[in-house]
């Protein structure tokens, strides 16, 4: 008896130990942010969806990819634009997506956009027009490529590149530009002054990248009478005002916008940027393999039922090159089933309406088969 009444008390210990435990969670699950977002599309429509702030942007992604039906592509992006200070930014796969929209103002004409951006990973698609310092775009094998990204992101520490050249630097609260020589380091952005030398020891520090982000200008020529149209602009998440704490750059042409734009970003986000591309190659390519898989599937499975017999055992490849017997078998076994099936399934069609024909003929019931003799 004792062992028995302790048996119920252990039972009972553990499921209000369980109920706990529920509880515990739904009270997380319930103090978790969520918002709900409408998202532009290229074609001009628009989505609405629930997102909270356990959430990364490639998360929000791949949802959007799954629900759109998009082809899939590392180019997809979710892309910031700021209307009232005529600025985008492109999201980064690893950030957290909640939190970047909560910085916006509650009557803020922002919009969020879902677009392909090659622009996004172009740095990891031909790395040597912005890691090496060149000033003409150029070609590289593959091979090279890889091996160039590897010692800048692979090693104990990223190598930043060291971009420097003139830029124009709009004057806090004015519409002039003047020019300064500018240099891009590890530790953030500097500058020469008037009438010094390249030298370290005479650069001043322009900006540190810790709290800042990077943003593309949009039409900075009309609006802030800027030299030209490749303008960049770097500010603080949380301001989404006019302020003289937005700092803004203008490039002579748009290769060395890229360029730094490209080199801020590794400065701010070293190797995270490039296992944000892998990620993003490893799930276009995922979804690549199956939607070959299939296709691949389906044309096997309904040439076996036309094609003779001895032409059914070649393996066929799919659209990515790899061969794929036991798959395209696989179909073509389905194939010859579902045809013997259709085919016994017309004929028992047939007998059944030939049997009720001559029902009616005879006006005679023909009794029900119980199992029995």
């Amino acid at each position: 008896m004792a062992l028995c009444w302790r048996s119920q008390e252990e039972q009972a210990a553990k499921l209000k130990a369980e109920k706990i435990r529920v509880a515990l969670e739904k009270i997380k699950e319930a103090q978790v942010k969520k918002l709900v977002i409408r998202v532009h599309m290229s074609d001009e429509s628009s989505k609405t969806m629930m997102v909270d702030e356990r959430q990364t942007v490639r998360q929000v992604l791949d949802s959007l990819l799954d629900k759109s039906h998009c082809g899939y592509s590392p180019d997809w992006s979710l892309v910031e634009t700021i209307n009232e200070l005529q600025m985008e930014r492109i999201f980064e796969d690893h950030e957290n997506l909640v939190e970047n929209l909560l910085n916006w103002t509650r009557d803020s004409q922002n919009k969020l956009m879902f677009i392909e951006r090659i622009e996004k990973y172009a740095l990891f698609k031909n790395p040597q027009n912005y890691l090496l310092g060149r000033k003409e775009t150029s070609e590289m094998a593959d091979r090279n490529k890889e091996a160039l990204l590897e010692e800048c992101f692979c090693g104990s520490s990223v190598t930043v590149p060291e971009i420097e050249g003139v830029l124009w630097l709009k004057e806090d609260g004015k519409k002039s530009w003047k020019k300064r020589y500018f240099l891009l380091r590890a530790s953030g952005i500097y500058f020469v002054p008037k009438g010094k030398a390249k030298a370290s020891r005479d650069l001043v520090c322009f900006l540190q990248l810790d709290h800042v982000n990077v943003y593309y200008g949009q039409d900075y020529r009309s609006k802030y009478k800027a030299p030209t149209d490749y303008c960049l602009a770097l500010k603080h998440p949380q301001i989404q005002k006019k302020s003289q704490y937005i700092k803004y750059l203008c490039c002579e042409d748009v290769r060395t916008l890229h360029q730094w734009v490209n080199g801020i970003r590794i400065a701010k986000y070293g190797k995270q940027l490039y296992v944000n591309y892998q990620e993003a190659m490893k799930r276009t390519e995922a979804a690549y393999d199956w939607s070959s898989l299939s296709s691949s599937s389906i044309k096997s499975g309904s040439s076996s039922s036309s094609l003779p017999e001895s032409h059914s055992n070649h393996s066929t490849q799919s659209d990515s090159g790899v061969s794929d017997t036991t798959s395209s078998g696989h179909a073509r076994s389905q194939s010859v089933v579902s045809s013997i099936f259709s085919e016994a399934w017309k004929r028992g069609t047939q007998m059944e309406e030939n049997t009720k024909g001559s029902k009616v003929k005879s006006g005679k019931a023909m009794p029900l088969c119980t199992g029995g003799d």
